[in-house]
This record gives C-alpha cells, structure tokens and sequence, in this order.
C-alpha cells in the first residue's frame, strides 16, 4: 500500500510536469545583490491560505515553503519536511518527519505544533478555505506525535494527498504571524493576507495594491542554497505591449507571457532572450450550465462546433499552445486523449443543434474574458466572438479588473448573472484529481469550491470520488479516462487550449526558473553585472 500510494504518484509524476526551464546559461561566477524585477499581467489577490490564483502561488512560493516540493523535472522532494512521508499498511494515516531548526521571519520555531494549527486551520469549515476540499478533501485531522512529527489521519486511502502537499496554497505560515496581525477572514485572509510570514528565502517588505509586490532577502534562511539577490519586485502591468516595452528598456527584467507576434523581433535583440517553457494550464470558456441556453447539452456542443480553435493557436497564439482533447492538459497523471485534434470545426453541425434547440433564429449571450492574465487572452475573446457570428450567435464582450473578475464569476448560483467566461486552471499538483475533482465534481459548485459553471453529472460525481480511493495506477487511469468522456460529451466548457509560457528575460538574468507550474522562481537567481 505504502509504495503504491507514494510512487506510483511520484514516479509517473516525474514524467508528466515536463522538462526545467532555467534563466539561461550563467556568464560568470553567481554575483549577491541587487533588485529583480518581474513584470506580470495582473497583481495578486491574497498572499495568504485564502490564495485561489497562480499570481498568488508565484509570491507566496517565496515566502512561505511546503512541506514537499515538485521540482521543475517533476520530481517530489522534501522542503520543510525531512523525507518522504510514511503510509500506514491500511492508507489510513500519513506520518511527516519534519525538518529541526528552522525559523519563521519573526523568529518564533516551525515545528510540529505550527504545522498542525495550518491544517487545522484549512480543515476547519468554518474558515471557507477555498482548497479544504481539494487538496485535503479525505483528511480529517492531524496529530502531533512529538515536536517535529505530525501524522495526517485520513477518512479512506487518499492517493493524490503526497502531490498535494507540494502546493503553494498548502504552505505553512507563521501562526504568531497570523495571531498579531489580528487573523485572517474570508474571502482574501484579511488582514495576514497582505503581510504574509513564512520560512522562505525571501521575507515579505511591502504591497502597493495594482503596482508591485517587494521581497526582501532574508539572511537566515535556512536552506543549503541562500538567496543571492537584496530584492524581488512583482511588477502588476496589464498591458501585453506595455510590459514588453518595460523590458526592452530595462524598467523590469523579466516579462511573463510575451505575445507570441512579439518573439521574433523581440530575439533580435541582444539585451534579451526568450524562453519557452510548457505548462500544465488548460483554458477554457466556461458555460453557466444551469442557466438557460446553457441547460441545453445541444446548446453547448454547438458552441464547440463553431469555434476553429486549431486557427486561434495558430493565428492568436502563433503556436505557443495546444488544442484541448480533453478536459486537462497532456502529461497529467490520469490524462488520456478523449478526441484527437480537438472537437472538429463545423458550423453547419453547430447551427443545426441550435435548431434542434430551438435557437433557429440566434443567440445573444455576454462572454466575460480577462485582461492581462492568460497568454492574448483578450485577443482569444475576440476571435471566439468572430467564429460564433458565423453560427448565428452574438457574443457581447466583458471584461474588468482581475480580482474583481474572480469575485464576479465566483457568485452562487441563485445570484451570477453569467452566462460564458474564460478562465484557465493548471493542474499543479500533476494528479488528474486536482485537475478534475476541482473543477467538474458538483461538491465543487461556487463560492464553496472550483466550479464555477455549476456541471452536476452523478456519474463523474462517483467516478472522481472512486478514483481518489483506488491505488492500482491502470484502474485509476481507466476511471478517469471513463469521467472525461462523459465531461467531454456532456461539454460544460468550450474547450479551447492548453497554455505555453513565453518570458522575456534580459541576458543579464541568471539561475531564474520558470517552473512548469507557472511560477517564475527567484530562489536561486542572480543578476550578472
């Protein structure tokens, strides 16, 4: 039990995540100081357990560290822990041997006691913690067996629960931090939120709401590799051309999601180079499937037929992404193919279920996309609106600020008024269950958890639940394979892509790693001068 509930995830893992993405070739011999700057599309929300975004992950992964980490080659390690955790026979417990010595930035002990009142303050459902469900969702309590040992008591055998102790959103935070900050409330961990203390190489200094986030080095790190730069600057610019002109001329140094038009002029440039990393991001525009036209699985296969979504990569994207085939991207742990190629283009077969619908004569719906936080995610918006004028729908475009637009398209649903939005999810753990218990389980429904679309289907309700429990990879692959089929049919999404990072560095960025997660990491880099 003990081997196939820690390697059979680990081990397949190290396949799926892909392959590091590194800062380049370093120059010279590893210089200390000075200030990094990173230019991205959107601020964070929240830097605390209340974190629901990869802008937020990014920061706090600085900050404050997990117990295990996945590696940019996909491998699980320990971090705060010592080693890799030990299953009891029946998979009813986890025991974690944590590491001696460490400290919070403010001095107070990371030990046993400090990772229990983090669990228990997720496990608590009275917190509203967004991820409870998700990543501890069979979890239901821990204990301290001594000073640096906890044990995590399970419900049931619980297969994904190593991979999803290595995320962001798992990380464990000062409690004495918390306590004198005066706590954290739902929705955003107010008032911690906005000044998070952790065990990470670099200590949190200051937030200028919609500008930047500053890090500072934090000079008792505890880890073998200490950090070498004074500063990290994260950098909130929206605007795709105005975070590349930033970087041309040296105001950042490093720019995440660089249009793909851009990369050619932009690799003719000797200051800069262009780095290209996959990731394990699926977008998608989700249907409101409680909301009519939406009921209607016809309506929603017709959408889907009327998107060419092999031209949006190509012509939008300029390749930098890969048409969906099924609900989450390849190398997940559980990923199968559901259609090759996507689902096909035809607008004559999409027009003819609207028929059948009774929507003969059009569609007016509103489609909700994002500025700033997926690669030419506005210009994705406006060419799905072109396609489906072609099917007779007309799509009006909305757009607003990013944390406003996750509070807008996370209303229960007896109060949204949306009807389409696009919005991307990156399975970061590499276990299929985050990437689809998350998002397509009807426990799932908003504001409580993920799915904001409100899909129910009682039979990948059973199988999501089914596949958490069963230990024998081929099963488990069989039982996911069985759900996104029935996801695919029932098409609750129009599918679009799969995400590919493209960040622009100057050539005097060293030991930066742009992980497969999403996360430009700062731990080890260092500016060549």
């Amino acid at each position: 039990m003990r081997s196939l509930l820690l390697v059979s995830v680990a081990a397949v893992l190290a396949v799926a995540v892909g392959l590091p993405a590194a800062g380049g070739p370093a120059t010279s011999a590893p210089q200390a100081g000075g200030t990094l700057i990173i230019g991205r599309g959107v601020d964070s929300v929240t830097l605390s357990p209340y974190a629901s975004a990869s802008p937020d992950a990014e920061v706090i992964s600085h900050v404050a560290e997990t117990l295990y980490q996945l590696t940019p080659e996909g491998r699980i390690e320990p971090l705060l822990a010592e080693r890799l955790p030990q299953m009891s026979p029946d998979g009813r417990s986890m025991t974690i041997r944590l590491r001696r010595g460490i400290r919070f930035h403010d001095g107070t002990p990371f030990d046993a006691a400090a990772v229990k009142w983090n669990f228990d303050f997720i496990l608590n459902p009275e917190n509203r913690a967004p991820f409870r469900a998700i990543l501890l969702g069979e979890v239901t309590g821990v204990d301290v067996v001594d000073a640096y040992t906890v044990r995590l008591n399970l419900r049931r055998p619980f297969v994904p629960l190593l991979a999803h102790l290595t995320h962001d959103f798992l990380a464990i935070h000062s409690p004495t931090a918390v306590q004198r900050a005066g706590g954290m409330r739902p929705p955003t961990g107010e008032p911690y939120g906005r000044q998070p203390v952790g065990t990470g190489p670099f200590r949190f200094r200051e937030w200028v709401r919609g500008d930047r986030i500053v890090l500072e080095r934090n000079p008792d790190y505890w880890g073998p590799r200490k950090p070498l730069l004074d500063q990290v600057v994260f950098r909130a610019i929206p605007d795709d051309g105005a975070r590349v002109l930033a970087l041309e001329g040296g105001q950042i140094h490093v720019a995440v999601r660089v249009p793909p038009r851009e990369t050619t002029r932009l690799a003719l440039n000797r200051a800069l180079r262009i780095d290209r990393t996959s990731s394990v991001r699926t977008i998608y525009i989700a249907f409101n499937n409680q909301k009519p036209p939406f009921t209607d699985a016809r309506v929603r296969q017709a959408f889907n037929y009327a998107v060419n979504k092999r031209a949006i990569v190509q012509t939008v994207l300029g390749g930098a992404a890969r048409v969906s085939d099924a609900p989450i991207s390849p190398g997940i742990v559980g990923y199968a193919p559901i259609q090759p190629g996507g689902w096909p283009y035809d607008v004559d077969r999409a027009k003819r279920l609207l028929a059948e619908a009774g929507h003969g004569g059009g569609l007016n719906v509103t489609l909700l996309h994002p500025t700033g936080r997926y690669v030419q995610d506005a210009a994705v918006a406006a060419a799905v609106q072109a396609q489906l004028r072609a099917a007779g729908i007309n799509a009006r475009l909305q757009t607003m600020e990013w944390a406003a637009y996750l509070s807008f398209t996370n209303q229960p649903v007896d109060r949204t008024p949306v009807e389409m939005f696009m919005l991307g999810w990156g399975t970061v753990t590499g276990d299929a269950d985050y990437g689809l218990f998350s998002l397509f389980h009807s426990s799932q429904w908003a504001p409580a958890g993920f799915n904001r679309f409100f899909y129910r289907n009682p039979q990948v309700d059973q199988l999501l639940e089914e596949a958490r429990a069963i230990t024998d990879p081929a099963r488990r692959a069989a039982t996911y394979k069985q759900a996104m089929e029935l996801i695919w049919r029932d098409a609750p999404w129009l599918f679009l892509h799969s995400e590919s990072q493209v960040t622009g560095l100057r050539r005097e960025v060293q030991g930066l790693v742009v992980h497969p997660t999403e996360r430009v990491l700062a731990h080890t880099a260092w500016l060549a001068r």
